[in-house]
């Protein structure tokens, strides 16, 4: 899952940012409304995290663009005003969902991971194939019945690939879907995270590469 934080409290932004990474989310971050807008026009986000009161092009404004889009965005609002009235007002504006602060951080992550389900194709909740079984809400995998301890970066890419469903997915894509803003298109990270993921799942091996065109789960 992708994921855009946008909060001019810059501690606050950091520190959900640095949260939702710990649970195999790719997530930009960024302090204003101008380089909000500046992202979502660029880069495909599954969740936006706004915040509705920030300099610049404020959350408002930027959640009216990702609404009016066809980006399949879903908007995440966050303020500190918590009548009735505000949050009719920011559902309205086109908002997925709506949280006031002060809130706890895990309200926000089932809040980010209930929205991205339903930015995506519906998935369930929990993944099984090949012997392989993945738990998104408690972050664990196990390989016929064994735990596989995984990375958060490991945890995201199989997380793709078994949402594909069998299909093939490209480097690109995995680089895109798994990693953020800052990751190098030209890095070889996707191939060596790819080998250390099978050998932590072990035999039989079902990741399979498919030449020049990526990978996917099969046997």
């Amino acid at each position: 899952m992708r994921v855009l934080v946008a909060d001019d409290e810059r501690l606050l932004a950091d520190m959900v940012a640095q949260g939702l990474r710990r649970l195999a989310m790719a997530v930009d971050v960024c302090y204003d409304g101008d380089a909000a807008w500046e992202r979502v026009t660029v880069n495909r986000y599954d969740v936006a995290v706004l915040d509705r009161d920030m300099p610049g092009r404020t959350g408002d404004d930027v959640c009216r663009a990702i609404a009016g889009s066809d980006a399949g965005t879903r908007v995440l609002m966050l303020t500190a005003a918590a009548g009735i009235r505000d949050r009719v007002e920011g559902l309205g504006l086109g908002a997925d969902d709506y949280l006031t602060k002060p809130f706890a951080f895990a309200e926000l992550v089932a809040r980010v991971q209930a929205l991205g389900r339903r930015s995506a194709p519906a998935v369930p909740p929990v993944l099984e194939q090949h012997g392989i079984r993945l738990d998104e809400a408690r972050h664990e995998v196990t390989r016929d019945g064994r735990p596989v301890q995984l990375s958060p970066k490991e945890f995201a890419v199989l997380h793709v690939l078994m949402r594909a469903g069998g299909r093939v997915v490209s480097a690109e894509d995995l680089l895109e879907q798994a990693w953020d803003e800052f990751a190098d298109p030209f890095t070889n990270v996707v191939r060596v995270t790819v080998m250390t993921l099978r050998k932590k799942l072990g035999p039989p091996q079902v990741i399979q590469t498919v030449p020049r065109a990526g990978y996917r789960i099969g046997v």
